[in-house]
């Protein structure tokens, strides 16, 4: 019996969420330059998206590009952000053949015009694919989003569109980039790393985490089936206990 089949098909995370970690420790293992490892891993990205949309899973946000990552050196940003803009126009096919909506979150503007453009231009001819949603977090970072998300119903309450009093959990869902997402079921890191990094902090308040030590470009459809047969081994308890979810 092979790993997928031991997959239970019916309790799948609605929304997965992945920090895709190591392409330049890998690279750097191998000799190569970092560069080379960023490229090996949009290998992984689509075995990934491919077998996310096999599975039946509705939601999957990768982590892509961080606010922290615009400090790395010019030339892997500039080498970055053209391999998004290549790879967005290589497989927006792949998007329309699988039903694919693509979405993003995160500072969008600080990008380059050109990648951009051709981000907009995918989330636009993909918005009424309805399979699977695939959020790229690009120029993101969680703290980020929550400050902007507590300026926003500032200003709402400052002008009397909301009350203080009517401040909750989904008020302020509302406000975050992922408005349009279901919180977080299953968070999983690549590359041997227990860190959230500044992801999707508000999103996985009751997420499961999985920590792989394979680097991303070697991470493959049998280390995702490891890490959905880890969840669904899990009793998820949101905070009741064993007796009142059973």
């Amino acid at each position: 019996m092979s790993l997928l089949d031991t997959i239970n098909k019916n309790n799948l995370p609605k929304h997965l969420a992945i920090i895709m970690d190591g392409n330049g420790r890998w690279a750097k293992q191998q000799g190569f330059l970092r560069a080379i490892g960023h490229e090996n891993g949009t290998k992984s990205v689509r075995v990934i998206i491919e077998s996310c949309v096999k599975l039946g899973i509705e939601n999957l946000t990768l982590y892509a590009f961080s606010t922290e990552n615009w400090n790395r050196p010019k030339l892997e940003v500039k080498t970055l952000m053209k391999l998004l803009t290549s790879s967005l126009q290589k497989e927006l096919n792949t998007f329309q053949e699988n039903n694919i909506k693509l979405n993003a979150i995160g500072n969008i503007e600080l990008m380059p015009k050109s990648a951009q453009k051709q981000l907009l231009e995918v989330i636009e001819k993909t918005k009424n694919n309805s399979r699977m949603t695939l959020t790229l977090a690009l120029s993101y970072g969680s703290r980020e989003e929550i400050v902007s998300a507590v300026k926003k119903i500032s200003d709402k309450v400052k002008n009397n569109i909301i009350s203080i009093d009517a401040i909750d959990d989904s008020i302020i869902n509302e406000h975050l980039y992922t408005q349009n997402l279901p919180d977080v079921d299953l968070l999983i890191r690549t590359s041997g790393e227990h860190r959230i990094s500044n992801f999707l902090l508000w999103q996985i308040a009751y997420a499961e985490l999985f920590f792989s030590e394979v680097m991303w470009p070697d991470f493959r459809e049998e280390h995702l089936y490891e890490a959905l047969i880890s969840y669904q081994k899990r009793e998820r308890r949101f905070g009741k206990t064993s007796e009142q979810i059973k």
